[in-house]
């Protein structure tokens, strides 16, 4: 993960956002369920060697770092985007369009 965390180094939320931030939920058991479950197969696949290079963001994982941008950024959604049901739609998504903003690619 070297590649993503020297990304984030030179990203513009280095300076207010830390990895749990943006890519666990804010709520106590879905942010240690992730944790648990991202473990167990971050585990897994490193002990077997069947990790994915480069890394890739999995669709669960895409789907919490797409919500927690639009719990950061509620404001600023609700005029773009006023309809809640994109967040896991997909049909407006902000980590499609800035994805650069938590890792520079």
């Amino acid at each position: 993960m070297q590649e993503q965390y020297t990304g984030w180094l030179n990203a513009s939320h280095r300076a207010v956002a830390v990895c749990n931030d943006c890519h666990t939920p804010h709520d106590v058991i879905g942010k240690y369920t992730t944790k648990a479950l991202n473990g167990f197969w971050h585990s897994f696949y490193f002990t077997t060697g069947t990790f994915h290079e480069p890394i890739r963001i999995n669709a669960p994982n895409t789907r919490v770092t797409e919500q927690t941008c639009r719990d950061c950024h509620a404001p600023i959604v609700a005029t773009i985007d006023p309809q809640p049901s994109h967040a896991t739609s997909g049909a407006l998504s902000c980590v499609s369009c800035h994805r650069n903003v938590g890792h520079l690619h």
